[in-house]
């Protein structure tokens, strides 16, 4: 055999070892086919046991379980991340990954989203989620998007009570001269402000040491709010009144989101919707259990004709109806 048939074999030789030690390894050492772990912060201003809590805790359980505990999901309550209106600028700069946050500071975003401030907008939670889970939540959502926020889907706060450390309110008359912290929209301003009240704009973060120190007298949220947040230890009397009804948006960071591949962007949102119908779930029950609760801690519970409070605050209908748009009230009233 010649020196040349002897080198030409020696390669080929080669070739094939090189070959065969290749299909050797195994596919998972290559980086590309092994996904990085994911850890998600997200944000709430109520402390852990408030159903916006619990809704992202069983959003994490789920996407923990739907991906073998890849992508973990980290709450930070009581406002470690700022306030509402910190982490929806946080989540449109890609700082904060996910948040639920009340619709009312979503209005410096989206200023039809207000609309939700309405007096006695809702009459209950399954119009409520008809809306939100319909054309005119998706909007929204849809309008989000030029914030560079995704939405995921429509959490709870439930409908509204008044709390307060001077009397009970039974009528709209009560309200007159009562210092109560309202969010920061305009529509509740208005609101309090046609009963007569004192309205006073506040960020959640400030409203208990406010109560404590006698700045205000007052203050409206929904029961898991005030059962949780142990108002009942700075207020006195609690009014059921349910004159508004308050949704919530659990909120992802575009910024976040497109880091993701399809298949974990698809997870996100499956889960997302599993967890918005559990908070809901928790949401409900935490409100039917918690008027007991507070009497037990001592309050002072009352209900009241809420067609005199109808009645009393329709005026914030004609003030509003103009920026909000009247087919945009008309639809949401008129939902069923």
């Amino acid at each position: 055999m010649s020196k040349k048939m002897v080198l030409l074999l020696i390669i080929v030789l080669l070739a094939f070892s090189l070959v065969a030690c290749s299909g050797d390894k195994p596919a998972a050492t290559d980086p590309a086919a092994t996904p990085e772990p994911i850890t998600l912060k997200a944000g709430v201003v109520i402390d852990q046991t408030h159903p916006y809590s619990l809704g992202i805790l069983k959003f994490g359980e789920i996407v923990s379980e739907k991906t073998d505990g890849r992508i973990t999901v980290q709450l930070f309550h009581s406002s470690q991340l700022g306030n509402e209106r910190d982490m929806i600028e946080g989540m449109s700069m890609g700082s904060v990954d996910m948040a639920a946050v009340s619709s009312a500071p979503v209005s410096s975003f989206v200023p039809k989203i207000a609309v939700f401030d309405l007096p006695y907008l809702f009459t209950s939670r399954e119009q409520a989620y008809k809306v939100m889970d319909g054309p005119i939540g998706a909007q929204f959502f849809q309008d989000l998007l030029e914030d560079k926020i995704i939405g995921l889907g429509w959490f709870e706060n439930g409908f509204r009570e008044i709390t307060n450390s001077k009397r009970p309110i039974n009528t709209p008359e009560d309200l007159k001269g009562i210092k109560i912290r309202v969010m920061e929209s305009p529509v509740p301003i208005a609101t309090f402000k046609a009963v007569g009240a004192n309205a006073t704009p506040m960020a959640w973060g400030e409203v208990f040491t406010a109560l404590q120190q006698g700045t205000i007298d007052a203050q409206e949220n929904p029961l898991p709010v005030i059962y949780t947040q142990k108002l009942y230890e700075v207020q006195k009397y609690l009014s059921l009144t349910d004159h508004f009804y308050a949704p919530a948006l659990f909120l992802m960071s575009e910024a976040t989101y497109n880091k993701m591949s399809p298949e974990d962007q698809k997870i996100i949102m499956e889960a997302a919707q599993e967890a918005t119908i559990y908070e809901r779930g928790v949401s409900k029950q935490q409100a039917e259990d918690y008027v007991s609760k507070c009497e037990e801690e001592g309050m002072i519970v009352n209900t009241v004709d809420k067609t005199l409070f109808v009645d009393a605050m329709e005026s914030v209908y004609a003030e509003f109806e103009s920026d909000l748009g009247k087919d945009l009230i008309d639809a949401i009233k008129n939902t069923k």
